[in-house]
């Protein structure tokens, strides 16, 4: 039924179809005001992100990003409750 969609001619019938209804003296106007809604839109949208603090590219990280230390040989405290074999707890 619907098999290409749109091609080229029915382009022109829209465009045809528009002039007549509304005139060749109308249609800049409203080209016009359409891209000024469409910067408005633009404007506040991007308001809106930076008022909320969202990062423009969100895969550039916060903090930066540090290597583990080293080992230094010796042993780390032990956490409570759990015992190393061949080592006791200071209680």
């Amino acid at each position: 039924m619907l098999r290409n969609g749109l091609e080229p001619w029915h382009l022109l019938v829209v465009i045809a179809v528009l002039l007549v209804l509304f005139g060749s003296a109308k249609l800049p106007d409203a080209a016009r005001s359409l891209g000024r809604s469409m910067r408005i839109l633009k404007a506040e949208t991007r308001a809106l992100r930076d008022e909320h603090g969202t990062a423009t590219t969100p895969d550039t990280p916060t903090e930066p990003v540090t290597a583990p230390p080293a080992p230094t040989g010796q042993p780390g405290p032990t956490p409570p409750g759990r015992v190393l074999p061949g080592r006791r707890n200071a209680c």
